[in-house]
């Protein structure tokens, strides 16, 4: 069968689901095209993109799918994230797929919000949200130049895919919602992701490998490339896990930047799925502190290697080049391994960095999580799953004071450093509460339970 001529599909303003998969299944079924989405405002529920075909939302074509959780009971997906098993567009065992164009999709987030937190900085999430775009063993992704907006949780998700190329897309979620990832790849080999804008509350641009139905990781993540896009982000803006159940491999992030920003890049292991081969190179960053409810705060580079169950090793975290870096941050570098695992071959060159004073404070702990405690939240505690929880203290377990107070780079656990050409300029006089040495080495774990040195 021959492609077909494009279906163009005038908006009308009100829930047209069932014309818009109508012409998808017909596109489809006669072997593949384009179906036009006009300009004006289409309205939808779930909709299944199948194979060959390319969804086209034209200029000034506004894509508004229906804020409600239930009008996604048709578009499921395998793999459960923050509780959600629901995509607004999803495809499954599809090839040759896309979703082009310079229109917009408007995903409603306020309708999946139920309180502010203002104690952490966020807004209280509901329960159960949806995802966007959701491709799930897919060959052949294409997603390119449409500008996607307040997302109400993980924006696009690529689960088990081949051959997937996202171009020019932007992003714009709201920066205090939870949990509104930019991009994810989940055990996918073989992406590229270039040349994209994205703003949100949680991970930009986030590589991992999570665990499916039947109780074991989807696959391996490899052969990544990440170049030429900017993120803002008050998780991690370029980061590995921590959902690392399988390996992940062969990765490069190249010629980015990244500014508003808690986290700047992260590599973390936590389930068992070994890092290996990955390379940072000529990143702009800005990092600047958040409230304690963020992972982190004001760090450049963040690797860390924590065993999420006792019963389960992390993942080896090794061969890690960091390169050609500039830019600012409020808090340190930091390099831990708490886990058997370990942290091996890093070699870090030519990095350039101001280390300034932020407001908060916040800066001056490193933080370990997620940690078994966030697992499973007590009721009589402050905190959300996976993400934060307070001790009896009222302290958020995983954040622990530097030792001597905040370095420029703190590095605990590691086997095999090589730096170069790293210059992180200080303040003078040092402010209160940070280490007088610039780069601290800890022999032992950092709880404490041994003398640390340099």
């Amino acid at each position: 069968m021959s492609p077909t001529s494009p279906i163009s599909i005038d908006a009308i303003g009100s829930d047209d689901t069932a014309r818009l998969q109508a012409a998808i299944n017909e596109v489809s079924a006669s072997g593949g095209g384009r179906v036009v989405l006009e300009a004006g405002i289409h309205v939808c529920r779930g909709l299944q993109l199948k194979s060959g075909v390319d969804l086209h939302l034209a200029a000034g074509a506004i894509l508004r799918p229906v804020p409600d959780y239930d009008a996604y009971a048709h578009t499921t997906v395998s793999v459960i994230a923050e509780k959600s098993n629901r995509g607004m567009i999803v495809a499954k065992n599809a090839r040759w797929i896309s979703l082009t164009g310079s229109g917009r999709i408007e995903a409603g987030c306020d309708s999946f919000i139920v309180g502010d937190d203002k104690t952490v900085g966020t807004f209280i999430p509901a329960e159960f949200r949806p995802r966007v775009v959701v491709f799930e063993a897919c060959d052949g992704v294409e997603i390119s130049s449409i500008h996607i907006s307040r997302s109400p949780m993980w924006t696009l998700h690529f689960i088990d895919c081949t051959d997937v190329a996202v171009r020019g897309v932007t992003i714009e979620n709201d920066r205090r919602l939870p949990n509104t990832d930019g991009i994810v790849l989940d055990a996918c080999r073989g992406a590229v992701i270039e040349d994209c804008l994205i703003s949100t509350a949680d991970d930009g641009i986030c590589l991992k490998t999570s665990i499916g139905p039947a109780g074991a990781a989807i696959g391996q993540c490899q052969n990544i490339l990440v170049r030429r896009c900017s993120v803002q982000s008050l998780s991690c803006a370029l980061k590995i896990g921590t959902e690392t159940h399988g390996d992940v491999t062969n990765v490069v992030f190249e010629d980015c930047n990244v500014s508003a920003s808690n986290r700047a890049l992260g590599v973390f292991s936590r389930d068992g799925g070994r890092i290996s081969n990955v390379r940072f190179s000529r990143i702009a960053v800005e990092c600047r502190e958040t409230l304690d409810g963020f992972w982190g705060s004001g760090e450049a580079l963040t690797i860390n290697a924590v065993d999420r169950v006792a019963e389960r090793t992390a993942g080896a975290i090794e061969n890690l080049i960091v390169e050609d870096i500039t830019g600012e941050m409020e808090g340190a570098i930091t390099l831990i391994s708490t886990s058997s695992a370990g942290i091996r071959n890093i070699r870090l060159a030519r990095i350039k960095l101001d280390q300034q004073a932020g407001q908060l404070g916040t800066g001056q702990s490193y933080d370990l999580r997620p940690t078994n405690a966030d697992l499973a939240p007590k009721a009589d505690g402050g905190g959300r799953a996976n993400a934060w929880t307070r001790g009896s203290d009222g302290q958020v377990i995983g954040l622990q004071r530097y030792p001597g107070g905040m370095p420029a780079a703190y590095l605990a656990g590691i086997t095999g450093i090589f730096m170069e050409e790293v210059l992180i300029k200080r303040p003078a006089p040092l402010p209160q509460g940070w280490n007088k040495i610039d780069v601290a080495f800890e022999t032992a774990t950092p709880d404490g339970s041994r003398a640390w040195q340099n």
